[in-house]
């Protein structure tokens, strides 16, 4: 059966997400985004309290029930369901997925096909698997956290973006899907065990080779791209905006040099060369020349003055601002869905683009729905 072209590369493929927070659910949501047919298992009460299920992106395009999993009976439906999905993704810790009858073997021996992914933040074993635990402490034991942020203050927390859903949101998903090749191939499903201090730590591979290689600092503020150097930072503008500054090669430079009116040709008033971009002795001095100039004139003067060029030089915009910038507008980077501007599906296909087709799913509201697609009629019986 062909699949429609607005299907999404997915399509057909059946996700079962037990309810959690964070990376779990933003990993079946990008599958759900990939054109799957995601349902979400939530428990009686939000997992989010005090935020609206409607305004919560990350369950759009799944369909929800509503089980009490500390319910034998409701567990025995999850199971009815995992017999026909692909992928199953749960966020509990260690064991708890095992106490409730819902585990790994509970699974397999009802359907041996099934791809089981497992998110945590610090792993399915070792010392610290029980404990509890968030983004920022994960990506501070993997050392990310130490290498963000000014040298002379405190490592900047990079909000939950780099360990919940870089290291742990994208592997996952990465790693059930390679799972679910295999178990296509060769009807053998399997445990994937996404740790976020696993992903995180990947996704410092090209450090750690800088680093044997002695062209990396183990420490803030002391290399080519975490603001050590003077063309690879951002400077304030007259306004109290920001100027994202980032003209690695040569010939960019200079283009940046040219704009500013800056001649590397001439001296000082103090007689002293112009700063040499390429001697670390000299970068104090850069900086605040070019600290200096980016002061004299508001964001929006920098940005019209660099729109077109290869100077590397873009606005520091907002969260609130982005969606706006003519570039992401042109590219639909952003969309509006259900009255809510969000970000669009990601990566992009040439014949089968992933949609926005579903608002976030309310708890509990597609019970009969899924009882008669997934064709589990018991599961209305196990509805709070």
């Amino acid at each position: 059966m062909t699949k429609p072209a607005d299907a999404g590369p997915l399509a057909g493929t059946r996700v079962l997400e037990l309810a959690g927070i964070g990376p779990g659910p933003f990993a079946a949501m990008l599958l759900g985004d990939l054109g799957a047919d995601v349902v979400r298992v939530d428990r009686p009460g939000s997992s989010w309290p005090h935020i609206d299920p409607a305004t919560d992106l990350t369950n759009r395009n799944k369909r929800s029930v509503r089980l009490d999993l500390k319910d034998p009976d409701a567990a025995r439906r999850v199971l009815d369901l995992a017999e026909r999905a692909d992928i199953l993704i749960e966020g509990f810790r260690p064991g708890v997925a095992e106490r409730l009858g819902v585990g790994p073997a509970d699974c397999h021996a009802r359907n041996p096909r099934l791809v089981y992914g497992r998110m945590t933040g610090w792993g399915q074993d070792g010392p610290l698997a029980q404990r509890a635990g968030h983004d920022i402490g994960f990506v501070a034991l993997t050392g990310v956290l130490g290498a963000i942020g000014r040298a002379d203050g405190r490592p900047a927390a990079p909000a939950n973006l780099l360990g919940d859903y870089a290291g742990g949101s994208l592997y996952l998903a990465v790693g059930v899907l390679a799972a679910l090749h295999h178990a296509r191939a060769t009807g053998e499903g399997q445990v994937v065990d996404a740790a976020i201090v696993d992903g995180t730590s990947h996704l410092t591979t090209m450090l750690h080779g800088l680093m044997a290689a002695g062209a990396w600092q183990d420490r803030r503020e002391a290399n080519l791209l975490d603001g050590g150097t003077p063309f690879y930072d951002s400077y304030a503008t007259s306004d109290g905006g920001h100027m994202a500054v980032g003209p690695l090669e040569p010939r960019f430079y200079a283009e940046l040099l040219r704009l500013l009116e800056l001649d590397p040709a001439a001296a000082a008033p103090d007689g002293a060369a112009f700063p040499d971009r390429d001697d670390p002795a000299d970068w104090p001095r850069l900086r605040a020349v070019l600290t200096e100039r980016f002061a004299t004139r508001t964001r929006a003067e920098w940005t019209e003055l660099f729109e077109g060029t290869d100077a590397c030089v873009v606005p520091v915009l907002s969260l609130g601002e982005a969606p706006l910038h003519p570039h992401l507008a042109a590219r639909a980077t952003f969309t509006e869905h259900a009255g809510t501007t969000q970000p669009a599906p990601a990566p992009r296909f040439s014949a089968t683009p992933g949609t926005l087709r579903r608002p976030p799913a309310e708890p509990g509201a597609d019970t009969e729905d899924v009882a008669r697609d997934w064709r589990v009629p018991g599961l209305l019986d196990g509805a709070p």
